[in-house]
């Protein structure tokens, strides 16, 4: 019991502080929605000050920041979200029906996902059925997660929409509409769990258990399924993760195919300063990622039963995995290819415009072709390489160091993991924005508060799981200390899966600081951010194509390089261990 309050407590607390910064939003960005409201409402009216003190009367923002929470809570306890500053309807229909929109897009992004997955660990399952644990690299996968969900909408668009005609552009009008989004929501998404769990599963396959039932004569579906079993306990709270994804961070895509959902909502209204339709769409998808973390929580200790009330539980021994050339080969050409088309673009000027050669196609001037103003795309890869992979890599190691030390006390982890992952990176973008301005800086802390989430969930499940593990519980009984335990023990069978989650998570982190330089919360024109030149030359994809392929591209080249080197570096560290142990 003490444990569940523990997390009921952490959920609250989480869900009170968020709600708090959205509703002080006013005082805390240091400018007046009232000039916002009053530009809304009457875009000729000047903004005298009486015509402002009149929309702060109307508003209520001249008695205080305090008292217009207050009033806010107590309304919210009585079913009453207020009325938009903007046009005056009530807010809680708006966001059920934008809440709405978003559950139905998400439920059909979440067959993509299950599909993407499955597809990804179906080699694995059936080799290790089989008595081949090998592992892999999972290069696919990490290709797959490296896609970004606007690029990939464009894409989609284009090509399956545009060109083919299948599925209609854009629009909410029926169940033709969901296609192209969930596809671009879920690819990603399926592709990130599917890795995970592929991971995990040869691993799972090297378990006495799995001899023992191969020699009862088990099938080969018996086996498939037990592995699953055993394997999925500790991605289950990521599996909960994406699915709040799926709906909080669909803003991109929401805008591409002008699907009225939640996150296009909330959006909006934090663009216009509309902070009671804000409040009402940030607290829908807090609430939204709360109840879907109760339930995979309650499934998770469902799947594990008494073992993990009991301390009885046995963890999976080392996978092993052996590179052959091939894998060694995708590592050296994506370095080398990278190295070359980094060090031949900073020879070139990636600001100097050529309005004659706009949208040029690839030439020996041009490699890569122009962008919208003419300037060199090689150029622009190459000098926006060090801010886009230096910046990302940076957050990347922040997250995972809170990660890992908040994973620590998992009854805490969980519940704000669930509230900080429901907050998209745009919603949280421009509440940071709004307090220390844009830029940069801004940006990366605003992507680094929600990118930890999803690391911290799956640390604290491997926290809880090896503390629970037998053998500890062993050295626990024979007078190991606590530090020693988790120092020596627990420390060392989460730092390394944590670690392959969050590298697999580093071009989604690029793309997250992308999406807002191009939203003009972070790195500002003319940058040669990749994620930025990528953003810029999405309305000319069909006229330069290479101009958005070549940045996405590239961040497929450091999704397989970092996963490459990761499972290379895992594969000496294994060897060297086994040396270590006495024969």
């Amino acid at each position: 019991m003490t444990e569940s309050l523990r997390v009921l407590a952490s959920r609250f607390a989480a869900l009170a502080l968020i709600t708090a910064v959205v509703g002080l939003l006013p005082w805390l960005s240091g400018r007046d929605p009232a000039l916002s409201v009053l530009r809304a409402l009457s875009a000729e009216q000047e903004p005298t000050r009486e015509a402002l003190d009149a929309v702060r009367r109307q508003l209520g923002l001249d008695a205080g920041p305090v008292t217009v929470l207050t009033r806010w809570v107590s309304g919210l306890l009585r079913g009453d979200l207020g009325r938009s500053w903007i046009n005056g309807a009530e807010v809680l229909p708006s966001v059920l029906s934008g809440l709405g929109v978003s559950v139905t897009l998400m439920s059909a992004a979440l067959v993509v996902v299950l599909v993407v997955a499955s597809a990804l660990c179906l080699p694995t399952l059936v080799r290790g059925a089989r008595g081949d644990a090998t592992a892999t690299t999972g290069g696919a996968g990490a290709a797959l997660a490296a896609l970004p969900e606007f690029l990939l909408a464009a894409v989609l668009l284009v090509s399956l929409s545009v060109w083919l005609g299948w599925f209609p552009p854009y629009g909410w009008d029926g169940p033709l509409h969901l296609v192209l989004p969930a596809l671009a929501l879920g690819i990603p998404g399926g592709a990130v769990l599917g890795t995970l769990l592929n991971d995990a599963l040869p691993a799972v396959f090297q378990e006495p258990w799995v001899a023992v039932w191969r020699s009862w004569g088990c099938t080969r579906s018996v086996l498939v399924r037990g592995a699953l079993r055993r394997a999925l306990p500790p991605l289950l709270p990521q599996a909960g993760l994406a699915v709040v994804g799926l709906t909080g961070g669909a803003v991109a895509v929401e805008a591409v195919f002008a699907v009225p959902g939640i996150g296009r909502a909330a959006l909006g209204a934090a663009r216009a300063q509309d902070v009671p339709m804000l409040q009402g769409c940030v607290l829908a998808l807090l609430l939204l990622g709360l109840l879907t973390g109760s339930v995979v929580a309650a499934i998770r200790r469902r799947m594990l039963g008494p073992a993990l009330r009991d301390a009885a539980l046995s963890l999976p021994p080392h996978s092993r995995w052996v590179p052959n050339r091939l894998h060694v080969a995708i590592a050296l050409g994506a370095t080398a290819l990278m190295a070359s088309v980094i060090g031949w673009g900073l020879l070139r000027d990636p600001l100097r415009i050529n309005a004659a050669a706009r949208l040029a196609s690839p030439t020996w001037a041009h490699p890569l072709g122009t962008d919208g103003l003419g300037r060199d795309v090689l150029a622009r890869i190459a000098h926006g390489a060090p801010s886009t992979i230096g910046v990302a890599a940076a957050v990347c190691a922040c997250s995972y160091v809170v990660a890992l030390a908040v994973g620590f006390l998992p009854n805490i982890a969980r519940g704000t993991a669930e509230a900080a992952n429901a907050v998209p990176p745009v919603i949280a973008g421009i509440l940071v924005a709004a307090v220390l301005g844009p830029g940069t800086f801004g940006a990366s802390l605003a992507v680094a508060l929600v990118s930890w989430p999803a690391l911290a969930a799956h640390a604290a499940a491997l926290v809880e799981q090896t503390r629970a593990a037998t053998y500890v519980n062993a050295h626990r009984a024979l007078g190991a200390s606590p530090s020693r335990i988790e120092l020596r023990h627990v420390l060392p069978a989460v730092a390394g899966p944590v670690a392959r989650n969050a590298v697999l998570r580093l071009p989604g982190i690029a793309l997250a600081l992308a999406s807002l330089g191009f939203l003009g919360l972070g790195a500002q024109p003319p940058a040669p951010e990749w994620g930025l030149v990528l953003a810029e030359s999405l309305p000319y994809v069909e006229r330069a194509p290479l101009a958005a392929l070549s940045p996405a591209v590239m961040l497929l080249l450091v999704a397989v390089l970092a996963m490459s080197l990761s499972a290379l570096a895992s594969w000496k560290h294994l060897l060297r261990s086994q040396r270590r142990q006495p024969v």
